[in-house]
């Protein structure tokens, strides 16, 4: 069809059918009337919703308006009974339809630059020739290109629709994970590691049954690569064994929730809170901006303090000494003042004092304070109370002892007693 239009273009003017015309006017003003209707409609329901990608988020209303005229067309050019003119005339309207959804799609998956245009116009491209039926020829030389491997025949047109099809399909598994992983997200009722777990299982769901269907759109017999299948699983065995373990391990930590993002952990000599749990590994920030990555088998196997399980509340031992000359009521009772001075140091629990024991040049006293938020750090509450001491007790005071030594000289060699007397 599209061949007999260039060859001879005075044809499209001859006997023009002004009914099927007006029919393809009026499929388009209307379509296009209720897809904004629609659009507007859909803005003001799920515009601002949580689980639509950034990109499509305020910008609903033109994909719906041009995927209801692209949809609409489509049905109208599958009617038959239109002559050459309405059809060639719906498939142009087809085209500036399907550029416009490319450049809207493209654009909300985040594609930028010089390439956006490009790609609508060759959709659009694509689309009316199609609908005119200029493929034929072009998919026959496709699918002459062929070659044989044993009994089966796979040629360049089966190459292309299965990298289209790979490519749809992993489109699509990319959005639903990221659709659902935000409406879990948003999720009141469950905590946070609950929602961690829910999206990373669904990423897994998601990923076998793409897998799966690909499969099956390949037409690939399973049964034919069990050998194959069963040396993978056995390299796979040995070769990702950590791999696999610390996947699992991730999931379990994520289930029994011992572990969970925002939870301040000890492991080793790391100290810091767990900013995510992923596939592979937990990573630990710790409060000098370094981030560690602990592997999820080893939070499983080796014993972890978690400062934040069941309760964020810590307790924070301050050691001060004191001097043996000073009112040791007063020096306590300056503690407890310093103590309470401090922001971050709740009132409920209350600051404590101990005596800790009596030391070699000092009274030794841990000063015992509660916080409620320890990701943001203990030293530099030591480090507020410490200070605060140090004034209070200068402003009454109270002596800090420095370790000294008094030196008893009972009898001395008698030249030194000599050199003394000459002085």
């Amino acid at each position: 069809m599209l061949k007999d239009y260039l060859s001879d273009p005075a044809s499209l003017f001859v006997g023009l059918p002004v009914v099927d015309l007006i029919i393809v006017a009026v499929v388009t003003v209307v379509a296009w009337l209720s897809g904004q209707l629609l659009g507007e409609w859909a803005e003001a329901r799920f515009g601002a919703s949580a689980w639509l990608p950034d990109g499509f988020r305020g910008r609903v209303v033109g994909k719906v308006r041009a995927g209801i005229v692209f949809l609409a067309l489509i049905v109208l050019l599958a009617a038959p009974g239109f002559g050459a003119q309405p059809r060639l005339v719906a498939a142009l309207a087809l085209a500036a339809a399907t550029m416009s959804l490319a450049n809207h799609l493209l654009r909300g998956f985040g594609v930028k630059g010089s390439a956006v245009p490009l790609l609508a116009v060759l959709a659009g491209i694509l689309a009316a020739v199609a609908a005119l039926g200029g493929f034929s020829p072009l998919l026959m030389a496709l699918d002459n290109a062929a070659l044989r491997l044993g009994s089966r025949r796979i040629s360049l047109l089966d190459v292309m629709v299965t990298g289209l099809a790979a490519l749809a399909l992993f489109g699509l598994a990319v959005l639903l994970n990221r659709t659902l992983g935000r409406w879990l997200g948003q999720m009141a009722g469950l905590d946070e590691s609950q929602r961690l777990l829910g999206q990373k299982l669904v990423g897994i769901a998601i990923a076998v049954v793409a897998f799966f269907i690909g499969i099956d759109l390949l037409g690939i017999d399973l049964t034919s690569l069990a050998v194959f299948s069963g040396a993978v699983g056995l390299a796979v065995g040995f070769g990702l064994q950590k791999t696999l373990g610390n996947m699992i391990a991730g999931v379990l930590l994520l289930m029994d929730r011992s572990i969970k993002p925002g939870d301040v952990i000890v492991v080793g000599d790391q100290f810091g809170q767990v900013n995510r749990i992923g596939v592979r590994a937990v990573s630990v920030l710790t409060r000098d901006g370094k981030e560690h990555l602990i592997p999820n088998e080893q939070l499983m196997t080796q014993a972890v303090e978690n400062w934040s399980y069941s309760d964020r509340k810590v307790r924070v031992h301050i050691p001060v000494g004191v001097s043996y000359a000073c009112d040791l009521a007063r020096a306590q009772a300056l503690m407890l003042e310093a103590a309470r001075d401090v922001p971050r140091v709740m009132k409920e629990p209350a600051p404590g004092i101990w005596l800790r024991g009596f030391g070699d040049s000092s009274v030794d006293h841990d000063i015992m304070v509660w916080i409620d938020d320890p990701e943001e750090g203990v030293g530099n509450v030591r480090s507020a109370v410490l200070n605060r001491v140090w004034v209070l007790f200068k402003e009454n005071g109270i002596e800090i002892p420095f370790p000294q030594r008094d030196v008893w000289i009972k009898s001395a060699p008698a030249a030194v007693d000599k050199g003394l007397e000459s002085e």
